[in-house]
């Protein structure tokens, strides 16, 4: 039964220790992410061009059902 709770103890000690290495690493910068933003603008774009010609497509089939 002692082995049991010395395991116990030593796996929430490690589960701290990696907890601890984790916030560390996240307010030093380690999971910023630089490179999506700037890949994320150019796609952007294609987006709204695609739903300004859905719109498009939208408008000229009701001008021709009417």
């Amino acid at each position: 039964m002692n082995v049991i709770y010395g395991l116990l103890a030593i796996s929430i000690l490690v589960a701290l220790i990696f907890f601890g290495l984790f916030i560390f690493s996240v307010k030093k910068g380690q999971f910023d992410d630089d490179y999506t933003p700037s890949v994320r603008m150019l796609f952007d774009d294609e987006l709204v061009k695609d739903k300004d010609e859905k719109k498009k497509e939208n408008s000229n089939n009701q001008q021709k059902q009417s």
